[in-house]
């Protein structure tokens, strides 16, 4: 519901709430230029000094006013003719002109009213009331992504789009929630829909006389030109009007003729109030905080364009749920955690088979588990995937810590499905935390938890026939996955290794497919990727993808994995038959968290066999000759030393800074665990420095690897398990 509230009123007030904060963003300039073109009157300068030298400089001056922004302007008539100026305080003079600045005038006409008088405030005080709406469901929404408020400002994974639309959203919302509110009581404001100030108390007696000069009235010496707001002068020739005295404390009128003060009302509070919310909507008087609001502002428009991206990507990678009933009503509540979308597939599967079965079925992210909705509910699904080494996928972020803060288990007996594959080590890792954790809390069990290899859909139809006898109730899950949208690659060429061990290997460079203007622009297919993104390979015979590291970035103009023939593997045998000019189908998957980032710490990069292609990759977009140390671990030189000649040549160009290799076939076996263990000093100090790891390869490698610094880092009271917490020690491993 929350981000249905989002997404609709966001794409469709997106014009509106554009125009209206890229405007704001411009008029948000305007205070500051104007506080640094305006001449500023001097410390301690008082009213009375500054209305003598002007009246010495404009004998008929009418009224002086001073902005928020320290500029001040005089008004007067000489020999009947209107004039006005910018004063310089030092001297009374005019300085520039008083005529308005034409293009903040445009700005200023279009941000209020589209240039369409009330109609056109109407309009943009609905964009401040959808922009409202979309900053606090918003809030909720991320609040939900992360898990809590506590992890506001937590580390984000997923695509590009998504993670920008949060980051944005998450330093913007506080400026965005405030233009928007004080944007509101403006119009209420123009449109007399709020209560008036207070009214300054008139003089009921004057003098009579006049000609008392405003350099020595009391109350002028008395103020000093920082608290002025205007001073009018009496009309030429009324014996019976008054000087006008408005500062930031009130209003006072003085007699023209003696100097005394005749009446004073200090400024209400409503009008306060008032003052105060002009100056947070338009900057003035406040123009860093203008200026803070404004580049809040542009990321409305970002916001917009990555909303839309995450939209359109949402419809194309989730399978869209029909028939989705109301949490409170349903009978059976599916929750799902799903890191790239392929698990709502599932998801959307079971829904549509348990309703034509008859059932109310609600359908939600893992994330919005909320057990006190679930008022009819008589059995509750969790369908999850695991993300990385065992953690909640995007949409289960925050499942955890709400049923462990939750006073009791939830009435409704729970089943937990987890999906994942065998050949990584933390199979359905985060499922069975799942299970384990309602286990402790004593949430009873519809079903005993059981696991999906490889999205097979044969486990998936076993799991709904089990689910359908507990139900009571024929279940046939026939599911068919949908995979994203592939592309064809073709095989430019292809360089052999490991013959002589019996691991025939190859490096595959795919020539780079043509990107569409819109694939460009959000990323899509191949117009954007790095190394260490996956890239899935669907095997012909198979509807099951292989995912496989890339070694090469957009940049380099091509594709590049490296791929070992396995025993019995239908794609890599598939793959390591290629020849150039054969194609395959692929697509591709972002890895956000296995990659060096932009600092200029040091990089520890460790792998070994196949597990060096990401590692090359990285090696080899080291342009700004980054501190890069490669521990690399083989089977013989003369057999897989993969990248050898491209690793001596970017040591010299200064993109590898160091490289130690580890062998493990001959007549002293040595792993790349034992090249770090001999070169733990320094490993230890690389650490110490900062320095980032990333280790790529198969999992009893990782696991000696891990072993080995948990050993070097002991003595500095660090570990492996501390580096990952801190995103400075990352995995990517099969």
């Amino acid at each position: 519901m929350i981000r249905a509230l989002h997404r609709w009123p966001g794409l469709l007030a997106l014009a509106l709430v554009t125009v209206l904060s890229l405007s704001g963003a411009a008029l948000s300039v305007f205070p500051a230029a104007e506080r640094i073109a305006a001449p500023q009157a001097e410390a301690g300068m008082t009213v009375a000094t500054l209305a003598d030298r002007i009246q010495r400089a404009y004998p008929g001056v009418e009224q002086i006013r001073r902005a928020p922004s320290g500029r001040i302007t005089a008004y007067w008539f000489d020999q009947g003719t209107p004039g006005a100026a910018v004063i310089d305080p030092a001297t009374g003079q005019g300085a520039a002109s008083a005529d308005p600045n034409q293009t903040q005038r445009w700005f200023t006409n279009l941000h209020r009213s589209l240039f369409l008088g009330d109609g056109g405030r109407i309009a943009m005080a609905v964009g401040a009331v959808a922009m409202l709406g979309l900053s606090f469901s918003g809030v909720l929404l991320v609040t939900r992504r992360v898990g809590g408020w506590r992890n506001w400002f937590t580390r984000l994974r997923g695509p590009l789009a998504g993670r920008l639309h949060v980051e944005i959203a998450r330093i913007a919302v506080v400026g965005l929630v405030l233009s928007s509110t004080t944007a509101l009581w403006m119009t209420a404001s123009t449109f007399d829909l709020l209560p008036g100030g207070g009214v300054p108390a008139m003089p009921v007696e004057v003098s009579g006389e006049t000609g008392f000069a405003p350099g020595q009235m009391l109350l002028l010496v008395e103020t000093p030109v920082d608290e002025l707001r205007e001073l009018s002068f009496p009309y030429p020739g009324d014996a019976t009007d008054v000087f006008t005295l408005k500062t930031d404390q009130g209003t006072g009128y003085i007699d023209q003729g003696t100097g005394a003060l005749l009446a004073w009302t200090d400024l209400a509070g409503w009008d306060r109030v008032s003052e105060t919310i002009y100056m947070l909507h338009t900057g003035q008087g406040a123009a860093v905080l203008g200026l803070v609001l404004g580049l809040m502002a542009l990321g409305v428009p970002a916001m917009g364009v990555t909303g839309v991206v995450v939209w359109l990507a949402g419809r194309r990678g989730r399978r869209r749920i029909r028939g989705n009933q109301p949490a409170g009503r349903s009978e059976t509540i599916l929750l799902v955690g799903s890191e790239g979308g392929s698990t709502w597939g599932f998801a959307a599967t079971l829904h549509a088979a348990l309703s034509r079965a008859g059932q109310r079925v609600h359908t939600a992210p893992m994330s919005a588990f909320a057990p006190e909705r679930y008022a009819a509910a008589n059995r509750i699904i969790v369908l999850a995937a695991t993300y990385g080494d065992g953690a909640a996928p995007a949409s289960a972020k925050g499942f955890l810590d709400r049923l462990a803060a939750a006073d009791r288990a939830p009435d409704a007996p729970l089943a937990v499905l987890g999906f994942g594959d065998r050949s990584f080590p933390a199979y359905c890792a985060f499922a069975k935390a799942v299970a384990a954790a309602a286990e402790a809390k004593g949430w009873r069990q519809l079903m005993a938890i059981d696991t999906i290899d490889r999205q097979s859909p044969q486990d998936f139809a076993r799991w709904g026939r089990a689910l359908g006898q507990v139900l009571g109730i024929p279940l046939e899950l026939a599911h068919q996955p949908v995979l994203p949208a592939t592309e064809t690659l073709t095989l430019v060429s292809r360089r052999d290794y490991g013959a002589e061990v019996q691991a025939p290997t190859a490096i595959l460079r795919f020539a780079l497919p043509k990107a569409t203007l819109w694939q460009r622009l959000t990323g899509a297919a191949f117009a954007r990727f790095t190394a260490g993104d996956l890239i899935g390979i669907l095997p012909e015979g198979s509807p099951v993808p292989r995912l496989y590291s890339l070694a090469s970035a957009r940049r380099d103009g091509f594709i590049e994995i490296v791929v070992s023939k396995q025993h019995g593997g239908l794609c890599s045998g598939q793959l390591t038959a290629l020849e150039p000019g054969q194609t395959v189908t692929a697509f591709l998957r972002r890895n956000p968290d296995f990659r060096p980032g932009r600092a200029r710490a040091p990089l520890i990069l460790i792998g070994a066999g196949t597990g060096i292609g990401p590692l090359a990759g990285f090696v080899r977009g080291n342009a700004g000759q980054r501190p890069v140390h490669l521990f690399f671990g083989m089977r013989h030189p003369d057999s897989d030393f993969f990248y050898g000649e491209e690793l001596r040549a970017w040591q010299k160009e200064g993109r590898l800074t160091r490289l130690v290799t580890a062998v493990s076939r001959g007549t002293r076996p040595h792993y790349v665990q034992d090249a770090l263990r001999g070169d733990a000093a320094q490993v230890a100090q690389l650490i110490r420095d900062g320095a980032r790891v990333m280790v790529c390869g198969g999992r009893d490698m990782a696991a000696g690897v891990a072993d080995a610094l948990a050993e070097i880092l002991a003595p500095t009271g660090l570990s492996p398990a501390g580096l990952k917490a801190e995103g400075r020690y990352v995995e990517d491993v099969y």
